[in-house]
């Protein structure tokens, strides 16, 4: 038995055609946009990893408990409750768990 290429409409569970062109590229765009992501995520956690070493350096402790209530705030702030966990999480990779 020899497996059949998918058709875009059913790759995508859109109904039409056009639908299924539509989607196909809005999810080009979306691979796109979390590779960008995902390169910021890890620029900010090398960028971490100088302030950290910087901090333990002097003689400071690892983390900064008010600076990450301000990231946790602005990214309550910006995205909602949604945000404050997307927060922990880019805190918890920059930091590791406290």
């Amino acid at each position: 038995m020899t497996a059949t290429a998918a058709t875009p409409a059913e790759q995508t569970g859109a109904r039409t055609d056009e639908a299924a062109r539509l989607i196909t590229g809005a999810r080009e765009r979306i691979d796109a946009l979390d590779d960008r992501i995902i390169g910021l995520i890890q620029e900010r956690m090398a960028v971490s990893a100088v302030i950290q070493e910087a901090r333990i350096g002097s003689g400071g402790r690892r983390v900064n408990l008010s600076r990450e209530m301000e990231i946790l705030g602005h990214y309550r702030d910006a995205l909602g409750k949604p945000g404050t966990t997307l927060a922990m999480t880019l805190l918890e990779l920059c930091r590791g768990r406290v």
